[in-house]
């Protein structure tokens, strides 16, 4: 079980391990209290920083702005529901530390590196410190010290890989990697980011597990429960130029419907299902982007949706990418129209009187 970032900070937090000061936001209105702040969005990805999933802000004119571009940005397929402001430190250098259970040796052992942050990956393997971690941390803190260039702060890294392991052995924990571990201009050694991962097989042995808020595969938000025109998207900025096309050809949405990458036939038929909890529905307009996503998954869930509801309301279809032409040999066999644009599918909709 993969944590995110705060799940995992909230652990070492309680380990004694230092982390930033923090809020966790829900909502794309809410207005963090900290401030200058790193605004971060809560997904299961990496890679953040490049799909404007971070934000530095440091004026707080810029603070709501930055909230709301985090909560909608396309994150390499997924869309926060949590968003993490954290303070902005004060920082002096940066590191990498990886403390994880390597099988092979049946060991936990401990990888470090002498620059921290983004492309640590392309750092070569025998440019890292590893080590199998030692209950006896006292020489191999002075070892790993001389490595990072942190001879002054030998006994907080000790006293930092004790804390780490005994987490992950608290835990159950596969995973403890901090990217980056910083060091404050003030001499404190600070988790600045955190991947966890907890071993499935050991949750009989906590009841205190309790990690409910992860993303959905789909991100849904209701817009007018009045609004005669659904709609469903993938990704967070096709959902949204699907919204506002829907809205400029003078109808009101009733939502807004990110179905998320790799969406499955079962994510979509849920959709269906979800839509039609309001009164006033008379069409919905589809438009798929197919890259994880499948077009022939979708299709099939177009076909069970209108086996399984019966009051189905007209559909709009516009679909391309990952196997669009089974996806058209299927609608085609149930006689259902695909329009080759978005615009095209929206004004669509008039000829039929809604």
């Amino acid at each position: 079980m993969r944590l995110l970032e705060y799940e995992a900070k909230r652990l070492l937090a309680t380990s004694g391990i230092a982390v930033p000061n923090s809020q966790l936001l829900h909502t794309p209105d809410e207005l963090p209290e900290v401030f200058p702040a790193v605004i971060k969005a809560q997904v299961l990805t990496g890679r953040r920083n490049k799909f404007g999933g971070i934000q530095l802000v440091r004026e707080q004119g810029k603070l709501a702005e930055a909230v709301r571009s985090v909560f909608v940005a396309d994150i390499d397929g997924y869309t926060a529901t949590s968003v993490l402001a954290e303070e902005l430190l004060d920082i002096d250098r940066e590191f990498y530390l990886n403390v994880s259970v390597d099988r092979d040796e049946q060991a936990i052992v401990l990888m470090a590196h002498k620059d921290g942050g983004v492309d640590i990956e392309s750092q070569p393997l025998d440019a890292f410190f590893r080590e199998v971690a030692d209950d006896t941390t006292e020489t191999q803190a002075l070892r790993l010290a001389e490595y990072l260039g942190l001879e002054s702060q030998e006994f907080a890294l000790g006293e930092l890989i004790g804390k780490i392991v005994g987490c992950m052995r608290t835990q159950d924990a596969l995973l403890c990697e901090i990217n980056p571990l910083v060091l404050t201009r003030s001499g404190i050694l600070v988790a600045a980011d955190c991947k966890m991962e907890l071993d499935n097989a050991a949750s009989f042995r906590h009841p205190d597990w309790d990690f409910y808020d992860k993303p959905t595969s789909a991100n849904f938000v209701e817009l007018d429960k009045q609004g005669v025109v659904a709609t469903i998207a993938n990704g967070a900025g096709l959902a949204m130029a699907t919204v506002d096309a829907v809205s400029a050809a003078g109808y009101s949405p009733t939502n807004f419907l990110d179905i998320g990458g790799g969406a499955s036939k079962d994510t979509v038929l849920a959709a269906f299902h979800e839509l039609m909890t309001y009164p006033l529905l008379d069409a919905i307009v589809i438009n798929i982007f197919a890259g994880i996503t499948r077009c022939d998954e979708v299709a099939r869930a177009i076909l069970a949706a209108r086996e399984e509801i019966a009051n189905l309301p007209q559909l709009y279809i516009r679909l391309d990418g990952t196997n669009v032409d089974q996806a058209k040999e299927i609608l085609a066999e149930s006689q259902l129209p695909l329009y080759p644009s978005l615009g095209e599918a929206v004004a669509a909709i008039g000829a039929h009187n809604v």
